[in-house]
């Protein structure tokens, strides 16, 4: 316990036999709670943590009769922290990448109310990306500047880290029914995160790579986060600037966009009709186009201008 506050640590267990035991052991003396949920892990990680439990009764161990994946793994063991009154909840992975000597830095800016969520970033140190495979590089790095539009939190890198931490009423704040359970977990709780104002914070960190396979794949980062992202991007405009609030941005979002896609639509049109009647188009015509065009675009920086203003940031009389 660190300044009257409990703090928790959640382990989603899945193939992670040969490294549960050392992660638990080396979790620093601050940690009250220990939760190890074992994801219908086929090695039996939770028994091992179970085993432990023996001698050290901060642990508690939860079984998935089907596997969830890490995000039903981590939203049941959010779940038991809350009902256990769990002030902050610190997420760490069970194949022993992640330094738990980092835990009071990561942690550091919700104890002091400065975040309500807080994240690592192997992005910040110049060694950490020398040591990177290439393909996690890659991928982070696309996903990077993905999720910075669609989250909204242009202020962050690294997003797939899963090395993070939550206060106790940024959780209440999220239905974490409506997360992700899957591989896209770690996105769609920054985004979820973004809808109810929640601040969030990158801890820098180096990276560790030991002999577990990273579960980010090239097909995932091309093919399925796009259209995830792009689905979760409109929910968040939709939330944060048509039904939570209305301001500026929504009216450029409202103008920008159709002025845009009509210049677009109708130049593309304009275009086939003058190859296939063979015909010029008049400077009118092609004026009807562009400007539409050229005002959209100009409206649409707008309103991203305003979104990266709007980062959640923590009010004075917060702190």
């Amino acid at each position: 316990m660190i300044e009257n506050l409990t703090i928790t640590v959640v382990i989603p267990a899945y193939k992670v036999a040969a490294h549960i035991a050392e992660v638990i052991n080396t979790l620093p003396e601050m940690i009250d709670r220990i939760v190890v949920v074992d994801d219908k892990c086929p090695q039996q990680s939770g028994k091992i943590a179970e085993e432990m439990s023996t001698l050290n009764s901060k642990i508690d161990v939860i079984f998935h009769e089907k596997n969830a994946g890490v995000g039903g793994a981590v939203i049941s063991g959010y779940l038991h922290a809350i009902e256990n009154k769990s002030d902050i909840v610190v997420k760490v992975d069970g194949d022993g990448q992640m330094d738990p000597g980092f835990i009071p830095a990561l942690i550091a800016p919700l104890v002091s109310n400065k975040a309500d969520y807080t994240k690592g970033n192997r992005f910040s140190e110049p060694g950490s990306l020398k040591s990177m495979p290439r393909i996690r590089l890659f991928g982070n790095s696309v996903l990077s500047f993905m999720l910075k539009v669609c989250s909204g939190y242009w202020n962050i890198m690294d997003p797939t880290n899963g090395f993070t931490a939550i206060s106790e009423r940024a959780l209440r704040k999220l239905n974490l029914t409506k997360i992700s359970k899957r591989y896209f977990f770690e996105s769609d709780m920054l985004i979820h995160l973004n809808i109810n104002n929640c601040v969030v914070r990158d801890i820098a960190m180096p990276a560790i790579y030991g002999d577990e396979k990273s579960s980010l794949r090239i097909s995932n980062v091309l093919l399925k986060f796009p259209f995830l992202l792009l689905k979760r991007f409109f929910k968040r405009i939709l939330y944060k600037y048509f039904i939570y609030d209305f301001n500026m941005a929504s009216v450029y979002i409202v103008t920008g966009m159709p002025l845009f896609l009509f210049g677009t639509v109708y130049g593309i049109y304009r275009w086939i009709y003058g190859v296939v009647h063979q015909e010029v188009n008049s400077t009118g015509t092609v004026m009807l186009s562009i400007l539409p065009i050229i005002l959209g675009i100009q409206f649409i920086l707008q309103a991203i201008q305003i979104d990266i203003n709007s980062i959640p940031k923590k009010k004075k009389e917060d702190d």
